[in-house]
């Protein structure tokens, strides 16, 4: 059975999505800073798809026959977007994700919490490690 045009359409922008969105687009190389630390970039990656096509009646005195067979009318279409998450920042026996932006203050407040109460307790002289135990 032979293909219809539209499968050549479709393989087309398929091909092209997989040539733009891969693993490293969603996490990008990493890079190594001078004091040994290591960066990698984080990103959301979105993508959409369309694919259309139409074929016109023939012998219903609606369009004439094309030498082929059947008159074929058809398109495809895809979109990518990539939008920067923020940065895993691995180093000093530690990880920690920085991220780009914040939604609220609230998830900046909430971040940074465990540091201001480790900063307390210092000050406070108990002496204990803000940072929660790595599970």
């Amino acid at each position: 059975m032979e293909k219809h045009p539209i499968d050549a359409l479709m393989g087309t922008t398929m091909d092209s999505i997989k040539d733009m969105v891969d693993v490293n687009t969603v996490v990008g190389d990493p890079v190594q800073a001078a004091d040994g630390t290591t960066i990698i970039p984080v990103s959301r990656v979105s993508f959409g798809f369309a694919a259309g096509g139409g074929e016109y009646g023939v012998g219903q005195g609606k369009a004439p026959a094309a030498p082929e067979g059947l008159p074929f009318a058809g398109g495809s279409g895809a979109g990518v977007s990539v939008h920067p998450m923020g940065f895993l920042v691995v180093g000093n026996g530690q990880v920690k994700m920085l991220p780009t932006n914040y939604a609220t203050p609230v998830d900046r407040v909430m971040e940074l919490l465990p540091e201001v109460m480790g900063e307390i307790k210092n000050v406070l002289g108990t002496g204990e490690s803000a940072e929660p135990p790595v599970q």
